[in-house]
């Protein structure tokens, strides 16, 4: 089956008010074309769930700086001003999340649990609001799963039926994500025939994807 769809078909996909899963690690290995599409798209109050925010003029970034999100799920916001300068002004709400419990979220959801585990954040403001649990006379908070309408995530190679490698440090929380939305979009550098991948360089298998974009 062949997943290739236009750019403009994949940013039509993105509609007011989803919750968009974006890949990457400050813009490495992100969908770089469709966010920049996305960006001119008019498309507004989205909720990101994302490592980052990158900078303010590359990839999900420009999103933030043309303020079409309400709200971020994040680990940190440093390298874009405008996330910290719309934090404040209220403008953005923003959700912190450690990044190894952000990565235990979004996978949590993927493999249908109910939440992990962690004491990471007890006695911080990650902590407010949020369920605890005693294992062994010892404190946990309950982090609850991750999930998206709409995951748009970055590879390196595709082949016409979804399945993805990703090179080096760009795989990132691409594979998590790829699980963990109810449509999954990959943007790759390149996209090869069925048959010319060898099975186990495959990083994620085509039936977590469900349109492939080739970058421009």
């Amino acid at each position: 089956m062949d997943k290739k769809i236009s750019l403009q078909d994949a940013i039509a996909k993105v509609k007011d008010g989803m919750t968009v899963m974006v890949g990457g690690f400050l813009a490495a290995g992100s969908p770089i074309s469709i966010l920049d599409a996305l960006a001119e798209s008019g498309v507004k109050d989205l909720t990101l769930i994302c490592n980052d925010t990158a900078y303010p003029d590359v990839a999900h970034g420009k999103l933030i700086t043309n303020k079409q999100v309400k709200k971020v799920i994040v680990s940190h916001v440093g390298t874009n001003p405008n996330t910290g300068a719309q934090m404040n002004s209220g403008e953005l709400q923003v959700e912190f999340c450690p990044q190894g419990t952000l990565a235990e979220r979004i996978r949590a959801a993927g493999a249908g649990l109910g939440g992990v585990l962690t004491t990471t954040g007890l006695g911080t403001i990650v902590a407010e609001g949020k369920e605890t649990v005693k294992v062994d006379g010892k404190e946990y908070l309950l982090e609850k799963p991750l999930r998206a309408d709409i995951a748009l995530i970055g590879a390196t190679v595709a082949d016409e039926s979804g399945n993805l490698i990703y090179v080096g440090t760009t795989k990132n929380f691409n594979p998590l994500m790829a699980a963990a939305a109810d449509v999954v979009i990959a943007e790759a550098e390149k996209i090869v025939k069925v048959g010319d991948l060898a099975p186990e360089t495959v990083h994620t298998p085509a039936i977590f994807v469900d349109y492939l974009v080739e970058r421009k």
